[in-house]
């Protein structure tokens, strides 16, 4: 297995809901994490109480649709660091409207983030991780890349985008030791998900999930230690998604 203990990775998306919830789990599991999001304020913020428990964490503001800032992001690591051997893609963003009525501009910026920013930053990890030997790659998907959701016509295109990359990157470099694997959420109740923000939509959201609930945020976490952590596991989607797309 491939222990995390000593390990140098990054999450992008990682100062709330699910990348918060995988960079905490990565450092209970000895890990060194460069934690990166697009909200500033609240990523500071969070590595302040990261650092009350944990040595090694440290916050990267980034841009994830903008190229140079991921290179950045990934040279800064190496350079603090000294390796990267894990690198979680989880930062995406979504909108919920007519495809008739989506703007060039709105479309262009999920695609930019959802789609490009995995792009990014599989490109230069892999560029670091081909120089050690080898590392491991999960990108955050959707059960949306997996069926389709009417309003969502964008975030679908990113997601399925993300499924397929994955599998791409996955056959390319596994033969040079790098693993590509991809996590698929169902609903997860974080951010602005939850029964006091939708109201009745919450439960409608609810009644599409077999178990009888919206996931957790430490439970995709989970299934990304999991990737991470198995060594013959390459090139696959895992969806964590309470049999959401089991009907």
């Amino acid at each position: 297995m491939f222990e995390l203990n000593g390990k140098v990775a990054i999450v992008t998306g990682g100062a709330s809901g699910i990348g918060l919830a995988t960079v905490k789990a990565f450092l209970e599991k000895g890990a060194k994490v460069v934690f990166a999001d697009y909200n500033e304020a609240g990523g500071l913020e969070v590595e302040k109480d990261l650092k009350e428990q944990f040595d090694h964490v440290i916050f990267k503001h980034v841009d994830v649709s903008d190229e140079k800032s991921v290179e950045k992001l990934v040279a800064s690591t190496v350079e603090t660091f000294g390796r990267l051997d894990i690198m979680v893609n989880n930062a995406g963003v979504g909108i919920l409207k007519q495809s008739h009525e989506l703007t060039d501009e709105e479309y262009k910026r999920v695609i930019s983030i959802n789609q490009d920013g995995v792009f990014y930053g599989c490109k230069y990890a892999i560029t670091e991780m081909l120089k050690t030997g080898g590392g491991s790659i999960v990108n955050t998907a959707s059960i949306l890349g997996s069926v389709g959701e009417a309003g969502a016509m964008a975030y679908n295109a990113s997601k399925g985008a993300v499924n397929l990359m994955t599998k791409s990157l996955a056959v390319e470099y596994a033969s040079r030791g790098i693993r590509v694997n991809a996590v698929a959420p169902g609903y997860v109740d974080s951010g602005m998900v939850n029964k006091e923000a939708l109201g009745d939509f919450y439960d409608g959201l609810v009644s599409r999930h077999p178990i009888g609930r919206l996931g957790k945020s430490e439970e995709i976490a989970h299934a990304i230690v999991f990737l991470c952590e198995n060594e013959f596991v390459t090139g696959i989607t895992v969806l964590v998604d309470g049999g959401y797309t089991a009907q």
